[in-house]
């Protein structure tokens, strides 16, 4: 598929500033959005946005068809009449800027949810509810798993808070009783059939988020802004996505996994990395036609417009390791589904925008299956300039936007990386040099490169440098539009907790002037084109 030369903003909605607690769809969305238009940019990107669990990360969520309520606007209900504004004010803990706490946004957020859909069941009007109903007979496809998953899981994770069990030891697959740990039918509906009250709730919320979504995704469309979602190529094990398909995944008769997810030992870290995500029965899906990562494709084209999807590599081949293995050592490369999943989800859907995220290590095989299913791959600028790779010959790393192929999308760092500020404040004199010559054109000394980089000239230069590439498609993080340093970074690889995923944006940072600065770039490179 041909994208458009265009440009555009990464930036999660929980990272708005001005709500209790996290970032939601509300006001500060919409001026984002806004703002985006004056800025003359025309794409959005997002993170995952199905429901966050441990770790909070948006790639291990427990549902990959679900909303995640902490992004719910509760003014917003309010004003719809869904809610009683005296159940949405905020508790004392809960603050309307600086980074999210999300287990304080959880323990207060999600009881008031709970309020907020009671409330609307009782009170709205028969044309809600006839919307609400309709939203549940389009989504069941996934939404009775989800609520029933959800339902069962707050019991027994209270069950077994008030037992001291914890960690891998609640989990559905260990804690829950044998059959409905199996997802028994018999034994859902027996579920469900106790526990009504709950389960309508909890699609309330799953409604909510719904209207607040698809009216925000109305809106940007509106103003020719397109939205690139982004979909992991791996799900949490602690979801209604493997409890609710246990045949396509790689697990035992009690549903622990025999093999898990991860990546090899590299450069970057000797025992490589060890995700724990289960990891796919790929004969079983083929054999079903892969009709479950259809049903998946489908939800986020629904959800947004260009569709980006994670660790793209594992669809060639994928690191398996042995589950209890305590790093990613021991694993080895297993064949994936490679063409044939595409060729499934086009028959299914016909061609679908999609970006592969083609980073890491990536072989010949990788690189056909990439060009075979016609995806752009992505760039990442701050890979461009390893000093070890400016040999007497010119500059040849890929990664420089001279070398784009114009089928690509380039990014000044990913949700995984740190600020373009902050790669410049740790990178080498060596590094910065090399970055500034490029950004300017010119011989500039490591005294004075590293000047530039201080005083933010060299952030914005690099900025620039993506805009003005050849590949289709330019996206910046908000931080780096900010020049802000590792202290907005969004996520460290491997590690848990910290401030991983709980930036946000501080108040009256997306000023007239960045957006103009912003536009006058965008324009000055062909990326304003509005269709």
């Amino acid at each position: 598929m041909k994208f458009t030369r265009s440009s555009g903003i990464l930036m999660h909605p929980t990272s708005f500033a001005g709500t209790p607690g996290i970032g939601t769809l509300g006001k500060a969305a919409y001026e984002f959005v806004d703002w985006l238009e004056s800025a003359h940019q025309t794409l959005w990107q997002i993170l995952p946005i199905g429901p966050t669990g441990y770790g909070d990360s948006p790639y291990a969520s427990f549902s990959t068809f679900a909303g995640n309520p902490l992004m719910i606007d509760l003014d917003d209900l309010a004003a719809k009449g869904w809610a009683d504004k005296n159940d949405i004010i905020p508790a004392d803990y809960i603050k309307t800027d600086g980074p999210v706490d999300f287990g304080s946004v959880v323990w207060w957020k999600m009881p008031v949810l709970f309020k907020c859909a009671s409330y609307f069941l009782a009170n709205c009007s028969k044309k809600d509810r006839e919307d609400y109903e309709a939203f549940k007979n389009d989504n069941s496809g996934w939404l009775d798993n989800y609520a029933n998953f959800t339902s069962i899981k707050q019991f027994y994770d209270a069950k077994a808070d008030k037992e001291g069990v914890s960690g891998i030891a609640q989990m559905w697959n260990a804690f829950w009783p044998e059959k409905l740990a199996k997802c028994d039918p018999v034994e859902v509906s027996k579920w469900n059939a106790g526990h009504t009250d709950n389960i309508e709730q909890i699609k309330v919320i799953q409604f909510f988020f719904a209207k607040q979504w698809f009216s925000l995704k109305e809106y940007a469309n509106g103003k020719g802004i397109k939205l690139i979602g982004d979909i992991p190529i791996f799900v949490a094990p602690d979801s209604a996505d493997v409890w609710a398909n246990q045949k396509f995944f790689q697990l035992d008769k009690k549903g622990i996994p025999l093999k898990v997810a991860g990546v090899p030992p590299d450069y970057f870290s000797a025992t490589g990395q060890l995700w724990g995500n289960p990891l796919y029965d790929w004969d079983a899906m083929k054999k079903d036609n892969y009709s479950w990562w259809v049903k998946r494709t489908q939800r986020m084209t629904e959800l947004v417009d260009i569709v980006r999807i994670d660790h793209f590599r594992g669809f060639e081949a994928y690191w398996s390791i042995p589950y209890g293995d305590p790093t990613a050592v021991n694993g080895k490369w297993i064949p994936g589904p490679n063409i044939a999943l595409f060729d499934a989800i086009k028959k299914a859907l016909g061609e679908l925008p999609i970006i592969a995220e083609d980073l890491g290590v990536i072989t010949d095989g990788v690189r056909k299956l990439r060009d075979d299913s016609g995806f752009p791959g992505m760039k990442v600028l701050q890979f461009a300039f390893d000093p070890n790779e400016a040999g007497k010959d010119g500059m040849v790393n890929a990664f420089l936007p001279h070398m784009y192929p114009q089928t690509s999308v380039v990014y000044t760092g990913t949700h995984d990386n740190d600020t373009m500020q902050g790669w410049l404040d740790s990178a080498s004199d060596a590094a910065v040099k090399i970055a500034a010559e490029y950004a300017f054109g010119k011989k500039i000394s490591e005294t004075e490169a590293r000047a530039l980089s201080d005083n933010g000239e060299l952030c914005a230069g690099l900025i620039r440098s993506a805009i003005a590439s050849t590949a289709d498609m330019a996206v910046i993080p908000m931080q780096d539009i900010l020049d802000l340093g590792a202290e907005a970074r969004m996520n460290t690889p491997n590690t848990l907790g910290g401030t991983n995923w709980a930036w946000r944006i501080a108040p009256g940072s997306l000023t007239k002037e960045r957006a103009e600065n912003l536009a006058f770039i965008s324009d000055l490179y062909g990326r304003n084109i509005r269709k």
